[in-house]
């Protein structure tokens, strides 16, 4: 069996905060940490009241402090808001604190709205076009210096952090292959392009001092419970979140509710059935099928997990249970 890995949104949840999601966050951490998971990796958004994770740097470190041995990094950055030697020094404090545990993920996306983008920026010319060239240059500051480099990343010259390129277009894939670099496909809630962008990848990869062979990772909305009646249940505050925001109304994860058939109807269910098309949701023994259904048809060579569950201990327990699933496909194998 392949890899699993944990993505957390860092939910902030009706009636409760931030604090208490950020304490949640390093629960679960652990909890990943006991079961076996690879890493766990935090996402950069901004202006979005139920993601607690915008200071993605802080947050990699409050977890990475309160683990010992799990990877932990960022799915991601989202570089245009961000000078790269920034970044780089960020990640290099990061590995110097907890080496061999940090990982960099980059995306092109500015994580938020374009209003909120210009706030982060100040001014969007640009940036996202030179995406590719910051790419390098960041990874540039993590290596030896060069005879005559007057500009250091320090910390972060040396340091052992592997960079990752997220996508959930071909461009990602594409930049990923050039770079020669591991790839992440944000499946999870953009999946149209994902059998493409992992062919385009793996077509065009040129091995790197980085990485010999190609490396890629997609992300699965995963909920487990007892019963696929209750794992439904728990889906409906996903569900919820996703037509909130694509409604332009995003705010805090919503409790689950007994019957979201009347939310699904018109637009909404066509625009949840295609976002929500890599969704594995169900008992133990249902989801065993739906993630060896979609190992086989990705190849990828790691899942990352995400789970917007609202009751966090309900939230742990899918975890566990996925953990289980994990091991008996193992053992099976």
């Amino acid at each position: 069996m392949i890899p699993l890995s944990v993505l957390d949104l860092s939910p902030v949840v009706e009636g409760g905060d931030v604090s208490q999601s950020l304490a949640n966050t390093l629960d679960l951490a652990r909890h990943a940490e006991r079961l076996g998971y690879r890493r766990y990796w935090l996402a950069e958004h901004h202006n979005m009241p139920g993601i607690a994770s915008a200071a993605t740097s802080v947050v990699i470190g409050h977890v990475a402090a309160g683990t010992r041995t799990i990877r932990v990094g960022a799915g991601g950055i989202m570089l245009p808001n961000h000078a790269p030697l920034v970044i780089a020094e960020q990640f290099g404090t990061l590995a110097a604190l907890f080496p061999g545990r940090i990982d960099l993920g980059l995306g092109r996306a500015p994580g938020t709205d374009m209003l909120t983008a210009r706030a982060l920026r100040r001014n969007l010319a640009g940036d996202v076009d030179n995406f590719p060239q910051d790419v390098v240059e960041l990874i540039n500051y993590f290596a030896p210096a060069e005879p005559g480099q007057r500009v250091h990343a320090y910390p972060g010259e040396g340091q052992d952090v592997p960079v990752w390129i997220l996508g959930s277009s071909l461009y990602g894939a594409q930049l990923a292959a050039m770079l020669g670099l591991p790839y992440a496909f944000a499946s999870h809630f953009a999946p149209a392009e994902l059998d493409r962008a992992l062919a385009i990848y793996r077509e065009r990869f040129q091995p790197s001092g980085l990485l010999e062979k190609p490396y890629a990772m997609a992300g699965l909305n995963v909920v487990v419970a007892e019963t696929d009646a209750q794992a439904r249940y728990l889906f409906t505050s996903s569900q919820q979140a996703f037509i909130n925001i694509r409604s332009g109304r995003p705010g805090r994860l919503p409790p689950p509710i007994d019957d979201i058939g009347p939310l699904l109807e018109g637009p909404a269910g066509a625009m949840l059935s295609q976002v929500l098309t890599h969704a594995v949701v169900g008992s133990p023994e249902t989801v065993r099928r739906g993630l060896a259904a979609f190992v086989e048809r990705t190849g990828v060579d790691e899942v990352i997990v995400t789970s917007q569950i609202y009751d966090h201990a309900a939230r742990v327990r899918s975890y566990e249970l996925l953990a289980g699933v994990r091991d008996a496909m193992a053992a099976a194998a």
